[in-house]
């Protein structure tokens, strides 16, 4: 694998390195040792999988916070999606900064979000499925998210929404829950929430 990091620090595309011959290609897209020696973390407690009818379809931007703070690993397996992460670690010199990377079927990249951040995507393609290898237990009591048309977070989508969740539509701007997003997302010294 390729690890790339972006410009958000513990955020990396990955790329797969082909091994080519007249059958075409072999690629490993996970290894333990591998995250490891690149500082990330990796342990997968679920993979999950999302397929998706329509092109403009949005879901996100969602997280969990801490301790059950999730790191993922995304990859789209048919189709297109526009896959946009957000900083959200108050510490961090980039926090509420983001990244938005196209992951295809075609370009085989896959998109490791580290813990802390928000997550969402738009899909490019009708018929799109993507997948996700999960470093925590989907935990509804750490849910959060924030709207994915929020101004404050500037994320730029290039098609119109066709379908969005009533919950993904929902959720409050940032302005009404900066002050509890930054409480709940600082960690202290020892690595728990302050």
């Amino acid at each position: 694998m390729i690890f790339t990091e972006t410009k958000l620090k513990g955020a990396f595309l990955l790329e797969v390195d082909r091994r080519e011959d007249n059958r075409g290609f072999f690629a490993r897209v996970f290894c333990q040792h591998e995250f490891a020696a690149q500082g990330l973390k990796p342990l997968i407690a679920q993979a999950n999988i999302a397929f998706n009818k329509k092109k403009g379809t949005m879901r996100g931007m969602h997280f969990q916070f801490p301790p059950a703070a999730e790191t993922k690993l995304v990859r789209c397996t048919r189709g297109a999606i526009l896959d946009i992460i957000v900083d959200l670690r108050p510490e961090s010199s980039t926090y509420l900064d983001h990244v938005a990377v196209e992951l295809s079927a075609d370009n085989y990249r896959a998109l490791y979000v580290p813990e802390r951040f928000a997550h969402g995507y738009q899909v490019l393609e009708d018929g799109t499925e993507t997948s996700y290898q999960v470093g925590e237990f989907y935990t509804p009591g750490a849910e959060g998210g924030l709207l994915c048309n929020d101004p404050r977070l500037g994320l730029t989508w290039p098609l119109p929404v066709t379908e969005i969740s009533l919950k993904d539509d929902s959720w409050k701007r940032l302005d009404e829950v900066e002050a509890e997003l930054e409480r709940r997302m600082t960690l202290t010294p020892g690595g728990r929430t302050a």
